[in-house]
């Protein structure tokens, strides 16, 4: 659970997926104009991409049940641990895959008057749209883990850890 770091900030979540989107639309603009076709976008993928996100949301329920009081029995703290790793991961893939889709669209958007580039184009929109909701999923999921100042886990934890550190130091 997330006590005293921010954790993954939508600074570095926004910086990723700019990056990703310029790196990614450098490299597709170069490989379109030497007659290359950009990489194919299933819509099989965007059922992955809302699946993930799911998956990542109620994952997170039990910690926040957990933490708010309304949990029926005592959550693990790896399996919190784990679910505030998958949930930053969530949002790291996701502003990557965000700038992937949306660098494609940036190079498909200029032929939008052709009927199988907007076809394209509105797959590439829709699964641009899945991978913000795997980012949203992440960072709502990382809020949930967040343990208060005034929780008194949080106490706990701190109390447990200055035990340990007494003990190692004599």
């Amino acid at each position: 659970m997330v006590t005293g770091g921010r954790g993954v900030t939508i600074r570095v979540v926004l910086l990723i997926g700019l990056v990703t989107t310029g790196f990614s639309y450098f490299v597709f603009r170069i490989w379109t104009t030497q007659g290359g076709a950009l990489p194919p976008s299933p819509w099989g993928a965007l059922i992955v991409l809302v699946f993930m996100a799911c998956g990542v949301f109620f994952a997170g329920l039990p910690v926040r049940r957990f933490l708010h009081g309304q949990a029926k029995k005592t959550l693990n703290p790896m399996r919190a641990m784990r679910t505030l790793v998958l949930a930053q991961a969530s949002a790291l893939t996701g502003a990557l895959v965000t700038g992937w889709y949306l660098a494609q669209i940036l190079v498909v958007l200029p032929n939008f008057d052709i009927a199988s580039r907007r076809s394209l184009l509105w797959r590439l929109v829709a699964l641009a749209a899945g991978a913000v909701l795997m980012v949203v999923a992440g960072m709502v999921v990382q809020k949930m883990c967040r343990v208060d100042k005034d929780h008194p886990d949080r106490d706990a934890g701190h109390d447990v850890d200055a035990q340990t550190n007494d003990r190692h130091e004599h």
